[in-house]
């Protein structure tokens, strides 16, 4: 692995162009290491609460095997990656252990028997170099600097091919598949390449991926909440993972985010990144349930009454919805007549209660969201490539710290995104446009100085 770093660090430094030739006569290693979960342990959390279980017990660092290259595929030297909720619920085991996803798709085929393993490399981001692509692809070489989206989809089907997402073999690579991010080395499917934002270290190119795609589709596609100038869009957890960027799409597309928090810090970021009107749900002691089984519709008044203090008298057009049961309620509740909530993930709980009247009579939509498709995951790479979204990047862990990365975004004490170093040394390192960097330093650190 020494060597594959020394050459991408030398070639970054140089600025020059990279020397296809030269990185595909690199040896690769027999192995490399990778944040891993255990088959044989999917119960050591049995008679636990969620709350209660810790990803740094199940998550290890392990040295394991190179997987054999496909057709249509690449390996990938991983300088950073970053922690996703996904990556909570593979180390916990919930819903479901992760390993019946890897049982599902190695009966698919000869070559996707590779997934099914004792061990699961986990992760859904990445930013590095290509080191070698599998027969069939043309569009990469070794040498490239690339981030990686996490939608694997193997296209066999008619379905999928309006909208890959609605592939039947559609899998998150590195939750429903093996040889994740997580890792100094990662193989995932050529088409899930793109290429990496120049003026962004490797940890920054790192961090927007899973989340920046995710609210690309669910607000602005036209397969989510088709988001246009002036609509109104309360973003719960504005300024999380998937929330922050979701609250620049509302910003850079003229709407005006409402934006949910659940405390003065986290409210103080979601200012600076422009956003006018904030609620801190704590502060303002909302309790949507007045039991485990009984909501409060009383609350959901209320909520709605502060929302349109904040927006001039006006109902929300869009609400972006991800912490589920907790929220849903309301959700459906503040929404204008005609207006969409729109759904995805469900970290407070997957079975979401609401009150039919409140969508038939007002002919409201619900709608769900996964993910995003190659073009809407490689238009969201594009913004953040101009400049025009940003990382939220707020810290970054070790490779071998993982375990606790993953347990403060388990426990949300983090803010943004949550980024791990993997073959990268050191912090700051990949930037080949100074320029483009110097104008936009600030918002590239914006969660680092809060």
């Amino acid at each position: 692995m020494k060597d594959i770093l020394d050459a991408i660090t030398a070639s970054t430094e140089s600025n020059g162009s990279v020397d296809s030739a030269a990185f595909a006569a690199l040896p690769l290693p027999e192995s490399y290491r990778a944040v891993t979960v255990h088959k044989d342990e999917t119960e050591m959390f049995a008679g636990l609460s969620t709350r209660d279980k810790d990803p740094r017990k199940s998550l290890h660092l392990d040295e394991v095997p190179v997987p054999e290259l496909g057709p249509g595929e690449a390996l990938v030297a991983v300088m950073a990656s970053s922690v996703n909720y996904n990556s909570v619920w593979t180390s916990i085991f919930e819903p479901v252990s992760t390993f019946s996803f890897l049982e599902r798709y190695g009966r698919l085929s000869e070559l996707t028997k590779r997934h099914d393993l004792p061990y699961h490399v986990i992760g859904s981001d990445l930013a590095g170099v290509v080191l070698r692509t599998g027969p069939g692809v043309n569009a990469w070489k070794p040498g490239d600097e690339v981030v990686a989206h996490c939608l694997s989809v193997e296209l066999e089907s008619a379905d999928g091919h309006d909208d890959t997402m609605l592939d039947p073999e559609q899998r998150i690579w590195g939750f429903e598949t093996n040889f994740g991010g997580l890792a100094e080395i990662a193989l995932v499917k050529s088409n899930q390449l793109m290429p990496k934002p120049k003026h962004l270290t490797w940890e920054e190119a790192a961090a927007p991926g899973l989340v920046n795609s995710t609210a690309y589709r669910q607000l602005v596609s036209r397969n989510g909440a088709a988001m246009k100038q002036g609509d109104n869009v309360l973003i719960w957890g504005a300024s999380g993972g998937l929330g922050s960027y979701a609250t620049q799409f509302a910003l850079a597309g003229g709407a005006t985010p409402i934006c949910v928090v659940s405390s003065p810090a986290k409210a103080d970021i979601c200012r600076a990144m422009g956003a006018e009107a904030v609620i801190d749900r704590t502060a303002e002691d909302y309790r949507f349930w007045k039991d485990e089984h009984t909501q409060d519709p009383r609350e959901w008044k209320r909520f709605g009454k502060r929302i349109r203090e904040l927006t001039g008298g006006e109902d929300v057009d869009i609400v972006f919805e991800h912490p589920g049961r907790e929220t849903f309620g309301a959700s459906v509740y503040v929404t204008r007549k005609g207006g969409t909530i729109v759904t995805c993930a469900s970290t407070s709980g997957y079975n979401h209660e609401y009150d039919n009247r409140y969508l038939w009579m007002s002919l409201k939509r619900i709608i769900g969201s996964h993910f995003a498709n190659y073009r809407e995951a490689w238009e969201a790479n594009r913004l953040i490539a101009k400049g025009k979204i940003h990382p939220t990047l707020s810290r970054t862990y070790r490779l071998e710290d993982t375990g606790q990365a993953a347990h403060d975004v388990h426990r949300n004490v983090h803010q943004g995104k949550v980024g791990v170093l993997c073959l990268a040394p050191e912090e700051g390192m990949g930037v080949r446009d100074h320029e483009t960097r110097a104008k936009h330093i600030d918002a590239i650190n914006r969660f680092r100085n809060l």
